[in-house]
């Protein structure tokens, strides 16, 4: 994957850059982890600016955003829950009317966690999918979308500058980052469920 990624941005410079971004939106395992400190790396020995490298990623991050945003579209919060009325989503917990909850819980606070949650790994792309879902404004979702992925690429991408020839040494940190979130999530998840469970005996005791 790194030899892909390396070569891609030697040999096409900014719209390299530019397409591997917009496809690490869409598709997580491509790491912007890699990329954007590897960018600001090629900003000491190529043409290429800190400025250029920023732009050009941001561009990309709105672009794959943008393509999630329209995926979320596509699903109304009723075909949502209809598609997780299942045996399997009811046994978690999953009961009828919980998406629409979530998605009214999103168009309130929608803009917040596009702003925060384009500069957490993982969430970064999978925040697009529900903003589309909740019908969250074009104008506002691309606003916040662009400032939230400057922060992320301006960071990473200062990062590889400064660090030069050693700016693997900031993929560490951010590999540390992204296990934390990672393993936070799941916890997050697990309480959740155990919580629903408990919640669900103590309520079926009572009737």
């Amino acid at each position: 994957m790194q030899e892909f990624i390396f070569s891609v941005m030697e040999r096409f410079g900014y719209p390299g850059l530019l397409f591997l971004i917009m496809l690490e939106n869409l598709f997580p395992p491509i790491p912007s982890e890699i990329i954007l400190p590897f960018g600001g790396f090629m900003t000491t020995y190529t043409n290429l600016s800190v400025g250029g490298v920023v732009f050009f990623s941001t561009i990309g991050s709105t672009a794959g955003a943008w393509v999630l945003y329209r995926i979320g579209a596509l699903f109304s919060p009723q075909q949502l829950e209809r598609i997780l009325d299942n045996r399997v989503c009811r046994l978690v917990g999953f009961k009828r009317g919980e998406v629409e909850k979530a998605v009214s819980w999103f168009e309130q606070k929608g803009s917040r966690c596009l702003l925060y949650g384009r500069c957490v790994p993982i969430i970064r792309s999978l925040i697009s999918i529900p903003a589309g879902m909740a019908g969250v404004e074009m104008t506002r979702f691309l606003l916040y979308t662009v400032i939230g992925s400057l922060v992320w690429n301006l960071a990473l991408v200062s990062a590889g500058a400064w660090l030069g020839a050693s700016w693997e040494g900031i993929c560490k940190w951010i590999q540390l980052y992204s296990d934390a979130v990672v393993w936070g999530l799941v916890c997050m998840a697990v309480l959740f469920l155990l919580g629903k469970l408990v919640h669900d005996r103590h309520r079926i005791r009572k009737e």
